[in-house]
């Protein structure tokens, strides 16, 4: 009988300890469950992230191409309404131009070919410069994967020896926050500047870390804040009621810092254009993660300050769009300055083809003026021609003698008659012959 109790007490003893190594693995898996959740949740939220990069990349491509193509019909359309206007203006004047007109259109159409030729090398500029920007910016989205981890990385590295520091957790900081700012492409001094001195309504004087400039005169002004000591605590321990503790220390020193960043009342300072937000900047990513996963209202209570929680994946994110819409005010920028320049090149050419009618008439009328005074010098009765060679045949001493193809031929042919020479040899005819030739001169001119 006692060995039977014993083999039952060793049974429930065996099956005590299978029912602990079951608990044990159950909670370990748990454990591990919750870890891959929350690697799942991460890994959710930066393939959204980069979705949305991906379609405002896909948008911004789709508005660049439909501004080349507008650009380059207008170009097209342009040179193909240049050339044809040209052409037919030089068909029309072309042959009543002298060597002189034709050197004075040369030297007036060569500025406008130059200028034409400008535009159009500009136009391409443009195109081939918005090529290269959009593969550069398919490059800079990998690098930026690239570069979240490595800043993850040194920020976990530097962890351990900025333990304690407060000062200098916020040289460190700042550090990380002025190394992002230099991989987002944004210049320094003109798009963005660094610890500027600024004074509020009181005449007190506060530095915010960072000062990022906007388009339409827009600011966002970046703080660093590093909560630093808890974290480190925090990722230390392995009691849970411990890190429960150093948890809550973390949450409570984000929010201690959400409070006193809005307590700065940045947007009163001197020289701050239409502040819409602040971003708290937190330069470790997991530090970032464990807060906002463990505290769900985290984010919305700074937002409701008008302040927004970053780090470094994010901020890069936000910088990169930020010198995007930079790039693409000064496109714009230059499109409106090509248009203008069009503008501008279009009106000269209006007046070129007005000064060009203005001299197509002016020529029409000198060739009617000239061909009327031709016509009234040798055509008609008692036409100047004739009647200056009649005063050579009534015996007017001369030297030159009139091109024969200015004589009427009746005239030439009464010369050939009456033998009347040009060197005054014939001044001895008879005075009766002479009377009749005045009296019918007379005559044709009473007719006349």
């Amino acid at each position: 009988m006692p060995a039977i109790q014993i083999v039952i007490l060793l049974l429930f003893i065996l099956l005590l300890l299978c029912l602990s190594a079951l608990i044990f693995f159950f909670k370990k898996n748990l454990n591990l469950q919750e870890k891959l959740d929350q690697e799942r949740n991460l890994s959710t939220e930066l393939k959204v992230e980069l979705s949305r990069q991906q379609t405002l990349l896909q948008e911004e491509n789709n508005n660049h191409q439909e501004k080349l193509k507008i650009l380059d019909d207008s170009r097209l359309l342009m040179a193909a309404e240049f050339k044809n206007l040209a052409n037919e203006i030089l068909e029309q004047k072309s042959k009543s131009f002298t060597e002189s007109n034709k050197q004075n259109i040369e030297s007036i159409l060569k500025p406008l070919s130059e200028k034409i030729q400008g535009f159009e090398k500009k136009v391409e500029d443009t195109y081939d410069k918005e090529s290269k920007q959009r593969f550069s910016l398919e490059q800079q989205i990998k690098q930026l994967q690239q570069a979240n981890v490595q800043i993850s990385q040194e920020t976990l590295n530097l962890t351990n020896a900025l333990k304690g520091e407060n000062k200098t957790q916020g040289v460190w900081g700042e550090f990380i926050l002025e190394r992002v700012l230099e991989k987002s492409g944004l210049k320094k001094g003109s798009e963005y500047e660094v610890q500027v001195s600024l004074k509020d309504g009181d005449g007190n004087t506060k530095q915010p870390d960072v000062i990022v400039r906007l388009p339409e005169n827009k600011d966002i002004i970046i703080d660093s804040k590093v909560s630093l000591s808890a974290y480190e605590k925090y990722s230390n321990e392995d009691d849970e009621k411990q890190k429960d503790l150093y948890l809550k220390q973390h949450l409570s020193s984000i929010r201690s810092h959400i409070k006193g960043l809005s307590d700065k009342n940045y947007q009163n300072l001197e020289g701050i254009r239409n502040l819409d937000f602040v971003m708290m900047f937190l330069p470790i990513e997991a530090a970032f993660t464990l807060a906002v996963q463990h505290d769900n209202k985290l984010f919305l209570d700074a937002f409701e300050k008008n302040i927004v929680i970053v780090c470094p994946s994010t901020l890069l994110a936000t910088l990169r769009t930020i010198q995007n819409i930079w790039r693409y005010e000064q496109q714009n920028n230059n499109a409106m300055e090509i248009a203008k320049s069009a503008g501008k090149l279009y009106d000269k050419f209006v007046l070129f083809l007005q000064s060009l009618d203005d001299l197509g008439a002016s020529l029409d009328k000198a060739q009617r003026s000239y061909d009327t005074a031709y016509n009234r010098l040798q055509t008609g009765h008692g036409n100047l021609v004739n009647s200056v060679q009649k005063l050579q045949e009534l015996g007017a001493r001369t030297s030159k003698k009139i091109p024969s193809k200015l004589l009427d031929e009746d005239l030439l042919v009464d010369d050939s008659h009456s033998g009347v020479g040009t060197n005054g040899d014939n001044n001895h005819k008879d005075g009766n012959e002479l009377k009749n030739k005045i009296s019918g001169e007379s005559e044709s001119s009473h007719d006349d």
